[in-house]
């Protein structure tokens, strides 16, 4: 009896461990198929111009007041955080080389796609989600628009853009935090804490943050447009869809950041 009740509970969770994999398979193979639709429609028609100067308004700009906020804070934190252990050395001069290498490398890019993937991507799959249960879609598709070219490319264009200058404004008020707590607070000198954050600084660390941006700004417009687009279920529907793009989208992030880090690092490390 307890024989077969293992064996029960063995096939259960295996079946169900091999529904999830084929789950996760179809998910992926649609996401795939969705950044190759968007990608040749980029190329393959006219991109409206309006719609992106719109969404760039809506992504990029809406976004700034709270990148700015975060990334200020984030680099007073963190010059504060390190200055506690640094003070025991007597090595509070290089609070503004670690905050100037965080920022730019890891907390500027992770930060914006953050808040990015939070209030826009969460918009987004509410837009076309919405679009999607009131039969908005198949009434573009009747028409004979395309509904990728018509509704996602100008999202994509304008994350791909955006992203990456909300990233350099992230840097720029993450070091400046740093500043205000390093100079006014630790009383380490203007020029010093100059010297120390750009003596450091190298243009492959800038460009690591921003081909993170890039990755990241795709995983944001990629997800939350395949989590609209197949929205299901009304307005309910619509909330789970919304939910999922969010965690999905963070998930992901910081995922792709690790990637991006070990790659970087034993790439640069050569």
């Amino acid at each position: 009896m307890k024989l077969k009740l293992f064996e029960t509970f063995i096939k259960t969770v295996a079946a169900r461990a091999r529904d999830r994999v084929v789950e996760i398979v179809v998910y992926i193979g649609g996401l795939v198929i969705l950044l190759a639709q968007s990608v040749f429609w980029i190329f393959a028609a006219r991109p409206r111009k309006q719609q992106i100067l719109e969404q760039m308004n809506k992504i990029g700009v809406a976004s700034f007041p709270i990148v700015f906020l975060i990334s200020l804070f984030t680099g007073m934190v963190l010059a504060l955080q390190s200055a506690y252990q640094m003070q025991k050395l007597s090595a509070e001069m290089y609070i503004a080389s670690l905050v100037a290498l965080s920022i730019t490398r890891e907390l500027g890019p992770v930060l914006t796609a953050l808040i990015v993937a939070g209030r826009c991507g969460a918009a987004i799959t509410a837009e076309l989600g919405t679009m999607r249960v009131t039969e908005q879609i198949e009434a573009l598709e009747t028409l004979s628009a395309n509904p990728v070219h018509y509704l996602i490319v100008p999202r994509f264009i304008a994350l791909l853009v955006m992203v990456p200058l909300l990233t350099i404004c992230s840097d720029f008020f993450g070091i400046v935090g740093g500043y205000l707590i390093g100079v006014g607070k630790l009383n380490i000198t203007h020029a010093m804490y100059m010297k120390m954050t750009y003596d450091p600084l190298a243009v492959k660390d800038v460009v690591t943050g921003l081909v993170k941006s890039v990755s990241f700004a795709v995983i944001i417009c990629i997800i939350a447009s395949f989590e609209g687009m197949n929205s299901a279920g009304g307005a309910e529907g619509v909330g789970r869809a919304t939910t999922s793009s969010v965690v999905k989208s963070f998930i992901l992030i910081i995922a792709a950041d690790c990637f991006f880090t070990a790659l970087f690092y034993f790439i640069l490390a050569k």
